[in-house]
């Protein structure tokens, strides 16, 4: 029975385009825009609170969010994700036609069929980043999850069958920001005295390198990687200026692991065989977004819509707080997150943008392009 199980999801994976009907938006912002609908037959997902949707709920953590007014604009309410809606990688499934990826905590049998998300808030490249919030789901235990994951749903599959599946998916990874914010920039941690910008940036990418080269060991062919956004803008970083502005100084510190990524995914490209790794520009596309607020709909981009304190980023969102009604007007929801408006324009970017914002090709193109499994 076991057996039999394993190799309907192996076909279900496989004729997904023809079976899958896909679910419209419930971000309750705006339905999303149809692009490249049935094109991949699954989406794995790994990162931090930016696109965690409930895998540290039952952890023993700080890092949560699965309470009132999270997910307020949410079709099922406070799920675990930190944002009031939708966040990138749910516009990301919808545009390729895949229902929203289920966390790794809920996600078994069928619940799996059409990918996981293993992303962890708090959550870092480096094992130890994080360690203030105690519970959180570090890069290396993400793999490890989808190990188990390919262990659950593979068993007596051929080999090749597998490696022909895995090849067709979409890996989406978002990881790096906790690694500056609750590691470098913590006053308990040693890692400022220990390095330099760019020998940390160095040590990061060395760390992610190895990573990415264990999911491709494990059959994933397809990366989508996004970079680093403007953290020095984030209402967190804002609070602690006197003059609310963004911090320069926090910018230029993730630069170099920007363009480290960046040269380390082109080495990627040439030396492992069949894979496909592209850039998402988030630092681009939320500097656009700044620059143009209005033109986007934005009125307010130097505060948070729920939190407390100066720029109301000093406490981030409370149980049950009140949140700001204009929610489509705000950049940023709490003291780390953008809201869910911003998260669909990235989404969009990422889907369908130019080499501006995606580099070689954007996430559609990676989606319906062929790919050797060796």
């Amino acid at each position: 029975m076991a057996a039999s199980k394993q190799r309907l999801w192996c076909f279900v994976l496989v004729m997904l385009l023809a079976l899958a009907a896909g679910v419209s938006g419930q971000s309750g912002v705006e339905e999303p825009v149809e692009a490249g609908r049935g094109v991949v037959p699954a989406m794995f997902v790994f990162g931090d609170s930016l696109i965690d949707n409930g895998n540290n709920n039952n952890l023993a953590s700080f890092a949560k969010a699965n309470y009132f007014p999270y997910g307020i604009d949410f079709n099922g309410g406070p799920t675990g994700r930190f944002s009031n809606g939708y966040t990138i990688v749910d516009e990301i499934a919808d545009l390729l036609g895949l229902p929203l990826i289920p966390p790794y905590s809920d996600a078994s049998g069928d619940q799996a069929l059409h990918g996981v998300n293993y992303a962890s808030a708090a959550a870092g490249i480096l094992d130890n980043t994080g360690r203030n919030f105690v519970g959180r789901i570090p890069f290396n235990q993400q793999i490890k999850n989808f190990e188990n994951t390919l262990d659950q749903i593979t068993g007596n599959l051929e080999a090749d069958d597998v490696a022909r599946d895995l090849a067709r998916c979409i890996f989406f990874v978002g990881m790096g920001s906790n690694d500056y914010l609750n590691n470098y920039l913590m006053p308990n941690y040693p890692t400022r005295n220990q390095y330099n910008p760019q020998q940390y940036a160095n040590l990061l990418v060395q760390q992610y390198t190895q990573q990415l080269t264990r999911l491709y060991n494990l059959g994933a062919r397809k990366f989508a990687i996004a970079g680093l956004g403007l953290m020095g803008c984030i209402p967190s970083i804002l609070a602690q200026s006197s003059t609310g502005s963004c911090s320069q100084e926090v910018n230029q510190l993730v630069m170099p692991f920007n363009a480290n990524v960046k040269t380390m995914l082109n080495n990627l490209n040439a030396n492992l065989p069949g894979s496909k790794f592209i850039f998402v520009d988030i630092a681009r596309m939320f500097q656009d977004i700044l620059t143009n607020s209005r033109s986007y709909g934005f009125g307010v981009i130097n505060r948070g819509c729920c939190g407390i304190g100066r720029n109301r980023g000093q406490i981030t969102c409370l149980p049950f707080q009140t949140p700001c009604q204009n929610r489509q007007e705000y950049v940023f929801w709490d003291a780390f997150h953008p809201t869910a408006a911003v998260n669909i324009i990235m989404g969009r970017e990422a889907v369908r943008g130019n080499l501006r914002v995606a580099y070689p090709i954007n996430i559609e193109q990676l989606a319906n392009l062929e790919v050797k499994t060796n």
